[in-house]
């Protein structure tokens, strides 16, 4: 006969299997009477899972409750969840990356080797958006640990022009823009908030000592880092529209907006390429002005002669 604890996860995986069970065929599976079988699901119950009584046939379901209690899963329900879940965190649905790498990184922490290595053959299938940053899972993985265990990381980092440099830091939270995963951290050398991209990050495990969370001095520090920092230019400039109005374009993971005025806005982004700023906010459809930085007006003045050259000759 098994053991109370043991037995109880057994009846808790029989009854997770989509059927309905009468307490004599669970008592067969179990090895007990049917006094004990009516027992052990009142444990199950006190311990959150919702049994019912299922009329008629003197047996049992698990239901539904108002709280999801702990789930059993066989080796492929674990795996298949872990490929999902990868999936997830490179932004195929908006809006639940970053709790698909914790609820990743809680599976991941638990699971046995030979899953893992199921799971690395798996990953040969490319789930990554197109034209979105590739991320490596391990990398992934790594950093969400770090920060949910609140130990110090360090890791190579490769900035945008290039440089190679070695970052000691306190991880505050991981943040996804749909294309690029970022990581927000308290940078030890530099002794100020830093964000860093995870495709440039090469993590050096082991990780470093805990450390007690600091507390970020402004709530929109870590917006306003993924909307402008990481990039190779960062600009600013003078819009005539209500803040109100852009934030219906402009997400803070992409854009900082500052009110100057009812119809005026201070937009503060970031990007890689001097006409791809040019493009994004022009295409907003409303006036602008550049404010910084100096060599977006030279862009700006290039792109309209090679504009105003492409029109038809009059005649």
């Amino acid at each position: 006969m098994l053991e109370t604890s043991a037995r109880l996860l057994k009846l808790l995986s029989l009854l997770q299997l989509p059927r309905e069970w009468s307490g004599a065929a669970l008592a067969i599976e179990l090895g007990v009477d049917v006094r004990t079988v009516r027992r052990d699901v009142d444990k199950l119950r006190n311990l959150g899972y919702p049994v019912d009584a299922v009329p008629g046939v003197a047996g049992y379901r698990l239901g539904s409750g108002t709280a999801l209690p702990p789930l059993l899963l066989d080796d492929d329900e674990a795996v298949a969840v872990a490929i999902g879940l990868r999936a997830a965190a490179t932004g195929n649905v908006a809006g639940i990356e970053e709790s698909s790498v914790r609820a990743l990184t809680k599976l991941e922490q638990v699971l046995p080797s030979r899953l893992r290595h199921r799971i690395s053959l798996l990953q040969s299938v490319d789930v990554t958006p197109s034209g979105a940053a590739v991320v490596q899972p391990d990398v992934l993985l790594a950093v969400a640990a770090a920060s949910r265990d609140r130990q110090r990381l360090r890791f190579d980092y490769r900035s945008h022009d290039g440089t190679s440099s070695v970052r000691t830091t306190e991880p505050h939270r991981l943040l996804h823009t749909g294309r690029r995963w970022y990581l927000v951290a308290w940078d030890v050398e530099r002794e100020d908030w830093r964000t860093f991209r995870l495709d440039r990050m090469e993590p050096r495990i082991p990780t470093g000592p805990r450390f007690a969370p600091r507390e970020v001095p402004d709530p929109d520090l870590t917006a306003r880092g993924v909307a402008s920092g990481g990039y190779r230019y960062q600009a600013r400039f003078r819009v005539d529209a209500p803040a109100e109005q852009l934030a219906d374009r402009l997400s803070p993971s992409v854009a900082t907006l500052t009110p100057l005025a009812a119809d005026t806005t201070q937009v503060d982004t970031g990007a890689n390429s001097l006409t791809e700023l040019i493009l994004y906010i022009g295409l907003l459809g409303y006036p602008f002005e550049v404010e910084s930085p100096p060599e977006l007006v030279t862009e700006i003045q290039t792109l309209t002669a090679r504009l105003t050259a492409a029109l038809p000759s009059g005649g």
